[in-house]
């Protein structure tokens, strides 16, 4: 809270302030972790226990040994984002985009069609005040780059300028190492479908992209095209304030003697699945054009991948759909993308908050209304919709529902039944409860 008060109002005594709070956090962490080494070791009396306690700390169980190699999870990581895009149609800029643009916000007369170049300065800000992650495909640590950043800032400005201005990313940023990682620490190592992809993108790549997200960024705030309703990724924004918007809306409906049923919708591999074409028309439609638009259109085709395993380095995969995971692009782009799906909520009279690619969808109703269940189905078949047009599959078996009751007086409950038993909670008089609910059933 310290540091989002200090950066939102850029005041010494708020910047000293959260350093004494992070100072002293610090000093607890260190504490307690002296404390416990302490009390672990002053416990042991066997000098065996006591040199195989070291030898666990020292030296972490390695991670399990599988029979996965690079290649295999690469080509399930590649044959599953394939077997999604399959599910439909193959069509480039066809009225169902057309129509998919024609409800994103746009701007009348206004454009976007060039960046600005930036200045030595402004080079250099961007590149020291980045934190230095470090990718395999750097020649050099980022850290050690940043250091002697102010001897080559030159050449590095003339790189992200030739860029800019014609309209071209450069190739070798193309290219990206993935990182499976157990999705969970419970599951099975074995099975290939545990794991999830972590790109790493080179840190001068990212640096560019911090370039082209400052100006893209001013465009969009300077003409109202930055979706309202998305936390993710958004300066002054976090899970928290995510959270508190929907619970709060709730916890009113209740006071006011309202029921309400939240919906949580989750996709897979949703940043993945972008369609570059309609991602396109939609950036074409919010009023990026000529060099701009082209800028987008090289720096989204013609990407590759290899997947790093246990010292194995697969083949190159070249990726035909998507955004960047891991860039510092691509949950903006996303989130221009998605943002025609706020409509669709709010056409059925549902509010809605997002985070990245997660959707709660909620409604406050009366006890009294039977006419809840008919609503969500209609929505739920809506959004279905729409998630097909934009080729985006929802995560059925992660697709949640619950109902919030009020306090309704007795013998109110359980007079209406739900429509649909896949649905058994959308009912509006039903007892507080979660299950799957399948939108693709309604």
């Amino acid at each position: 809270a310290a540091e989002r008060k200090w950066h939102k109002n850029q005041k010494q005594a708020d910047l000293k302030n959260y350093q004494l709070l992070l100072a002293s956090f610090s000093a607890s962490i260190t504490t307690a972790k002296a404390e416990f080494y302490h009390n672990k070791f002053s416990s042991l009396t066997d000098s065996r226990k006591l040199f195989a306690t070291f030898k666990s700390l020292l030296n972490p169980p390695p991670p399990p040994t599988t029979c996965l190699t690079a290649e295999t999870l690469a080509s399930f990581f590649t044959g599953k984002v394939a077997a999604i895009s399959n599910q439909f149609t193959d069509v480039t800029c066809s009225s169902s985009t057309t129509c998919s643009a024609a409800r994103c916000p746009s701007t009348e007369g206004v454009a976007f069609s060039s960046f600005t170049s930036l200045t030595e300065n402004e080079t250099l800000a961007l590149l020291t005040r980045s934190r230095p992650t470090t990718c395999p495909l750097d020649p050099i640590p980022s850290n050690l780059l940043q250091t002697i950043a102010p001897a080559i800032i030159p050449a590095i400005t003339h790189t992200i300028n030739a860029s800019l201005t014609s309209g071209v990313f450069p190739t070798a940023f193309k290219q990206a190492h993935v990182t499976p990682l157990l999705k969970k620490p419970s599951l099975n190592p074995a099975q290939v479908d545990n794991y999830r992809p972590v790109s790493l993108l080179p840190f001068l790549s990212k640096t560019l992209e911090r370039a082209v997200l400052n100006q893209v960024s001013g465009f969009l705030s300077q003409n109202d095209l930055l979706h309202q309703n998305q936390s993710g990724f958004k300066k002054g924004h976090s899970t928290e304030t995510a959270l508190l918007s929907v619970t709060e809306a709730l916890k009113t409906a209740r006071a006011a003697g309202q029921s309400s049923v939240l919906i949580l919708l989750d996709l897979s591999a949703a940043f993945d699945t972008v369609n570059h074409d309609f991602l396109l028309t939609i950036l074409s439609n919010m009023g990026t054009s000529d060099n701009v638009l082209s800028w987008f259109r090289s720096y989204l085709t013609g990407r590759s991948f290899k997947v790093l395993w246990q010292g194995q380095l697969s083949s190159a995969h070249s990726l035909s759909t998507g955004v960047p995971q891991g860039s510092v692009l691509g949950p903006l782009l996303f989130s221009i993308y998605t943002a025609s799906l706020g409509q669709v909520i709010h056409s059925h009279g549902f509010s809605y908050h997002c985070f990245a690619d997660d959707t709660q969808l909620y409604l406050s109703f009366s006890p009294e209304d039977h006419s809840i269940s008919a609503r969500i189905s209609q929505c739920l078949s809506d959004i279905s919709s729409w998630m097909k047009e934009h080729h985006l599959q929802l995560n059925l078996s992660k697709t949640e529902l619950l109902v919030i009751p009020a306090n309704w007086p007795p013998g109110l409950r359980s007079k209406t039944t739900p429509n649909d038993p896949e649905c058994s909670s959308t009912s509006g008089l039903q007892p507080a409860k979660t299950g799957s609910c399948h939108p693709a059933a309604h």
